[in-house]
């Protein structure tokens, strides 16, 4: 991920009830030899390990702020061919070797992984480092740090920790990598002969400009509540810039450093890293759609794009772009009235050439098509869905279309709102696939004599204007049976699908992305889908955070909601003056759930569906939405499973 800008340094980012500091118990624990340290410490003649605790933690951990430290092992891990394996590396101070106000100054230093073939993983293509910074006290945000070399602060008892990510490219020989990951306690005057200069001046004169690109829009015609918001945004940026070490501590940086042998030294921490890239490879294009809707309102308000704009068009193509990665299909979507929704993966017309390149591209499992035109333009409107149909369905890539067109119905007005749509849309093409979201039949026409019973005739009621019926995890409960009951009611023989969706519920112990939950709850919601039958997944938004009018203001959570619920990445501007969204923990762990799913399938190809359940409750993973694994051994051990006996 690209992040020539970033500050990694930073203090206190500018998001709703990030917590700073304190000072644990303990603090002068661990040290082999307290006298050695009394007085004035010099890093550079004091090893790094008296200095600093080092340990790792798996992807499914979520490390706070005062978590303790554990023995340091070596990292081990194990990843396919086009998938991407995560893991923390944790560091908290033992004593304060600066004379600011930090405990001290650090130096991450990445190497190459390289085969014993002479095959190599390439730092900053294939291996990237983050830093966990906590939202709301719990640790969500990944902001990406520079490579090779990053330099970050420590505070007196509190412990940071690190993502790193490796991606697998598909053409990667298989084999054994390994590297190194080298950490070294700095001192301030190094710091500052090593990293004051040009670059530190244009950190700052960027971080400044910002500030005067937010105020600079404000005239007398603004709103009132937009000039609050933007002096708001400008003060909390003015802030973050006077109290990070950048400034107060004479200009000390974070930015790249150059790879010199003096940024090691024989007092550096070296923690061996080593990955086996396995021989099989995740299929490009993701056998499970996951759909996930972007607020293109959200964007024009924070971003101050207007709709239809160049500006308006290169956000939405910077975000869908972004999230590929994750192996998710964006879509953006504009709420109306009564939870009726227009969505579009692209915002261009069906016959401009970035439409079909971005249908086209085999990342992408599934893609909106708006019922509505997204950008409104006289004579462009008639007959609008007819055109855009009947270029679409000349392409390959259109069994990947499908129409979504209103979310969760709730009486016979909204019903056959959505069956006199998917009735325009058929007149067009009939094989078009509609989706719709349910967790109730229409409330003023009851189909059955119980609340799920009704439930369960929403198919009959809606066939055949639907042909994905998408419910919620939430109705099923821990009620694995009436899963069943659902899919029984599905027709897969007349192209029927039955896909799942969570929105606000369900809540704990169940899975979901709720800000807090554990590790494994979040990845859990992949497992979920896979074990019930799902062929699908949609999630409301990804960036539903409050309304704000300046990139770089202070994100919150939208009232109402589970903190977390409808956010799964933060604007880049909150944490530096990169324009790259920042991806939530909760994103990385969809992804691997979304990989997970990947593995059981091939398992699945070879041994049967049964089999490909059965092998969740078999290693202790996953056995009910309220009963799965805690720590992350049994998911080694179900990927170990499958390479063992998958492999070619």
């Amino acid at each position: 991920m690209e992040n020539s800008d970033s500050h990694q340094d930073m203090m206190v980012p500018p998001v709703e009830g990030v917590a700073g500091g304190g000072t644990a118990y303990g603090w002068d624990d661990g040290l082999h030899d307290p006298g050695l340290l009394r007085g004035t410490i010099d890093p550079t003649k004091v090893p790094s390990a008296e200095l600093m605790h080092v340990w790792c933690m798996p992807s499914t951990a979520n490390v706070g702020l005062q978590d303790m430290p554990r023995q340091m092992e070596p990292i081990s891990l194990l990843a396919a061919r086009n998938e991407r394996e995560s893991v923390q590396i944790s560091i908290r101070p033992k004593v304060s070797w600066s004379a600011s106000s930090v405990a001290g100054l650090v130096h991450i230093q990445c190497t190459d992984l390289c085969s014993a073939s002479g095959d190599r993983l390439l730092i900053d293509k294939s291996i990237t480092l983050r830093r966990v910074v906590p939202v709301l006290g719990v640790p969500d945000a990944l902001v990406p740090l520079d490579l090779p070399v990053s330099q970050l602060s420590l505070f007196p008892g509190e412990t940071t920790a690190i993502w790193l990510s490796i991606d697998v490219p598909s053409a990667q020989p298989p084999g054994h990598y390994g590297g190194e990951l080298i950490i070294t306690a700095k001192s301030d005057s190094e710091s500052i002969s090593q990293l004051l200069g040009k670059a530190e001046k244009q950190q700052l004169y960027r971080e400044f400009r910002n500030c005067l690109d937010i105020l600079e829009p404000i005239d007398g015609g603004k709103p009132l509540d937009e000039v609050v918001e933007r002096a708001k945004s400008a003060t909390s940026s003015l802030q973050r810039i006077l109290v990070s070490p950048s400034f107060s501590d004479f200009c000390i940086d974070n930015g790249p450093v150059d790879m010199e042998e003096d940024a090691i030294s024989n007092f550096s921490i070296r923690l061996k890293l080593s990955l086996t890239v396995w021989d099989f490879v995740l299929p490009e294009t993701p056998s499970l759609p996951a759909v996930i809707g972007i607020s293109d309102t959200v964007i024009e308000d924070r971003f101050g794009v207007e709709h239809g704009s160049i500006e308006w068009y290169e956000a939405l193509d910077r975000h869908f772009k972004w999230l590929l990665q994750f192996r998710i299909s964006p879509y953006f979507c504009r709420w109306g009235e009564s939870m009726r929704v227009l969505t579009y993966t692209s915002p261009w017309p069906a016959d401009h050439p970035k439409s079909d390149e971005y249908f086209s591209d085999p990342r992408l499992a599934a893609y909106a098509v708006p019922y509505n035109p997204v950008v409104p333009s006289g004579d462009a409107t008639k007959n609008y869905l007819q055109k855009e149909v009947e270029i679409l369905k000349t392409k390959n890539h259109w069994k990947k279309a499908y129409f979504y067109l209103w979310d969760e119905p709730l009486n016979l007005e909204q019903y056959n709102a959505i069956r006199n749509q998917a009735s325009d849309i058929h007149a067009y093409a009939p094989d078009a696939r509609v989706l719709t979201t349910y967790y109730c039949g229409p409330s003023d026409a009851p189909l059955a004599s119980t609340t799920f019973e009704a439930f369960l005739k929403v198919p009959e009621f809606l066939r055949p204007h639907t042909q994905i019926y998408c419910t919620s995890e939430w109705v099923i409960g821990n009620q694995e049976d009436l899963a069943k009951r659902i899919v029984a009611e599905i027709q897969p023989e007349n192209g029927e699908e039955w896909w799942t969706y969570v929105c606000l519920g369900p809540s704990d112990p169940h899975p979901n992305w709720h800000l807090g939950m554990r590790g494994t709850q979040h990845r859990a919601v992949m497992w979920r889908v896979w074990k019930e039958g799902g062929t699908g997944f949609l999630y409301w938004g990804a960036n539903c955070y409050e309304k704000a009018t300046a990139a770089s203001a202070e994100v919150r959570f939208r009232r109402g909601l589970p903190p977390g619920d409808g956010v799964l990445f933060y604007p880049g501007e909150v944490f530096s003056p990169s324009h790259q969204p920042v991806a939530s923990v909760r994103l990385e762990r969809l992804l691997s759930g979304l990989q997970d799913i990947e593995y059981l399938k091939l398992y699945a190809s070879k041994f049967g569906r049964e089999e490909g359940t059965a092998i969740l409750e078999k290693t202790g993973m996953y056995m009910g939405p309220e009963c799965y694994t805690h720590d992350h051994i049994p998911i080694d051990a179900m990927r170990g499973e499958v390479f063992r006996t998958c492999r070619s």
